[in-house]
């Protein structure tokens, strides 16, 4: 098995503490669900910076920044990618890059 990291775009964050509380619900429901293939659930991110190759500083994230990630093991990207379409992030409008982490 290889491991894949799903690194989230969009989505927002929930408002009131009730919505917080169904948002987590729902992540929690999503990463049972993969069982064991969680290697790492991941965190949520603040705003990101680019650094680019000239040296200069982009503060405004970009344009798509990086709202979290996870560590999610499976045999191949088709199978990474049917595990990422149960995400509740793509509901609240998100999207997931995925890629393999390689041991080196």
């Amino acid at each position: 098995m290889a491991k894949y990291v799903f690194v989230y775009h969009g989505g927002g964050r929930p408002e009131t503490k009730e919505a917080q509380a169904q948002a987590m619900a729902a992540w929690g429901q999503w990463f049972g669900s993969m069982g064991k293939a969680v290697i790492n659930g991941g965190n949520p991110v603040g705003k990101s910076w680019t650094v680019k190759s000239n040296g200069s500083v982009a503060k405004d994230g970009g344009a798509n920044p990086v709202s979290g990630y996870s560590l999610i093991e499976a045999k191949d990207y088709d199978e990474a990618a049917a595990r990422a379409k149960g995400c509740p992030l793509l509901a609240a409008g998100g999207s997931i890059e995925i890629a393999e982490a390689i041991d080196m």
